[in-house]
């Protein structure tokens, strides 16, 4: 569990920012290299590097240098830990608010036989 949770604080805390999110988005669309996306985000290459640094920590980027082109892609878990960790929770909460959706019918049918 202690594994699962460094994992998710790495992914939550590289995708609370909206810089970061745009990353992840336009990367969704193809490999970019640093360059491009700095120019997009409309910031220095050392502010894109440092965003582009945080998000290959959490494993959502992977970067690869080839001459002076550093070029990132999507990285290989892409989300998925994250996603899982979401949905366990939608279920949960679905769950929650379907009993809570039969209690409140309960009360209703009784109050109309009053």
């Amino acid at each position: 569990m202690v594994q699962y949770s460094k994992v998710l604080d790495a992914s939550f805390a590289a995708l609370s920012d909206a810089t970061r999110r745009g990353v992840i988005e336009r990367l969704g669309r193809g490999d970019a290299s640093i360059t491009d996306l700095a120019g997009k985000f409309d910031m220095t290459l050392t502010g894109m590097k440092k965003h582009v640094g945080v998000l290959e920590h959490a494993g959502l980027v992977v970067t690869e240098k080839v001459g002076r082109v550093r070029t990132c892609k999507l990285g290989p878990r892409r989300l998925q830990e994250v996603t899982d960790w979401i949905e366990k929770y939608r279920q949960l909460w679905e769950a929650r608010f379907d009993e809570l959706d039969v209690v409140i019918e309960e009360l209703k049918q009784k109050e109309k036989a009053k």
